[in-house]
């Protein structure tokens, strides 16, 4: 799996002065969550499942979610169940030249995600993990999907690195009422955030459950709007960020899902500037942009990665060159995280495009994770915006 693959070589040339790096299965946790980029959500039951990630990891989604909890309706679970299997079995019978993606499981259940993946047999191989929804409900639900993972392991001997596939992994998601609201907020986050760091070694990144956490309030944000505008669910991530993102022990947090794709009537003025398009076509760029409905996509990934969140949630192949474009490292953040990553006994100098501060101490954290990201999604050339990469990458 690579960022960008479908370029060719003399485009990755000009567009990146570090290109991305190859990752698979058995890549650094680490790097791989930082790598997840668009997380593409799909029903467990829609038709045509194993083909449709195949069509979009072509195209250059390397994370899937295939979807068992709130996108299926409760009377539908077992057919959902067995969609979900057959599309494994197909995903895992591809020939050997196939690069599969990461493919993640959304159950409702620590039963069901122990019962799914024993059912799942030898197709479970093609399965990089579980996303645990309202992970940090006070029932013991964490602990218990946590449990269920660890015995899963043990049964499919994919407890360590060796000739079998690499162990599961969880992507816990924030999302419950018990967080939503304030008054029981902060125990669970830390209560959630004892249950993570002590199952460390099988935690890939925590998501945030915008859409669970906007029902709270019977609340909905409309694509004019990011979902910081929304006050109470933006408090709410900024509390997440503030427990499980903290320097020295921070987890990686991806931004939560966007959900709008198709046009409708606007009733506020896009939120997509003209300036970043001076050097690409224009006129072409921006109206798809705008009557693709992803110019408050490209506003909420500014938001997410200024709030430390990275990736994000997205449920139409539309939004992933716009994701994965966005989290490309500039050039100028590029020379600025390594300045301050050499800096190892501190001190201040002006950066090296000489137009800010650059702090050792302060800033090495968002430098370390800069650098990771520059692995992840490579570094833009000078002058290079994410315009420029966003119009390549959907061609």
């Amino acid at each position: 799996m690579r960022h960008f693959k479908s370029l060719s070589q003399p485009e990755r040339d000009r567009l990146f002065l570090l290109p991305p790096e190859e990752l698979s299965r058995n890549s650094h946790p680490g790097l791989l969550a930082v790598a997840l980029g668009a997380t593409l959500y799909s029903p467990a039951n829609r038709p045509g499942l194993a083909k449709g990630v195949l069509k979009q990891a072509e195209r250059g989604c390397i994370s899937f979610v295939l979807c068992l909890e709130d996108s299926v309706a409760d009377d539908d679970v077992a057919g959902a169940e067995t969609s979900l299997l057959e599309a494994l079995a197909e995903l895992a019978a591809q020939p050997g030249g196939v690069a599969l993606p990461l493919v993640f499981i959304r159950c409702r259940t620590a039963e069901q995600l122990l019962d799914v993946g024993r059912r799942a047999g030898s197709a479970l191989d093609v399965v990089a993990g579980f996303v645990l929804p309202k992970f940090e409900n006070e029932t013991g639900r964490g602990q218990a999907f946590f449990a269920a993972l660890r015995q899963l392991n043990r049964e499919a001997g994919r407890t360590e690195p060796g000739p079998n596939p690499p162990p599961l992994l969880a992507m816990p998601i924030i999302e419950d009422p018990v967080t939503t609201h304030v008054e029981t907020r902060t125990a669970a986050l830390h209560n959630a955030l004892a249950v993570v760091n002590a199952n460390r070694d099988l935690v890939l990144c925590i998501r945030i459950g915008a859409t669970d956490m906007s029902g709270a309030f019977g609340l909905r944000r409309s694509r004019d709007l990011t979902i910081y505008h929304v006050n109470v669910v933006a408090n709410v991530i900024g509390d997440v960020v503030n427990v499980f993102g903290r320097t020295g022990s921070s987890w990686v947090i991806t931004g939560p899902v966007w959900e709008h794709f198709s046009n409708k009537e606007r009733v506020l003025r896009p939120l997509l500037r003209a300036t970043p398009f001076s050097n690409v076509n224009e006129d072409a760029l921006r109206q798809r942009l705008l009557l693709e409905n992803l110019d408050g996509l490209i506003r909420e990934i500014e938001l997410d990665q200024a709030n430390g969140l990275l990736g994000k949630t997205v449920i139409h192949p539309s939004h992933v060159p716009v994701v994965h474009s966005m989290s490309v490292v500039s050039h100028e953040e590029y020379l600025d995280a390594a300045d301050i990553a050499a800096g190892l006994s501190g001190g201040v100098q002006a950066s090296s495009y000489g137009n800010k501060m650059n702090e050792h101490k302060p800033h090495r954290s968002w430098a370390e994770r800069t650098l990771l990201r520059a692995r992840a999604f490579g570094v833009a050339n000078p002058g290079i915006s994410f315009a420029e990469l966003l119009e390549a990458s959907m061609k």
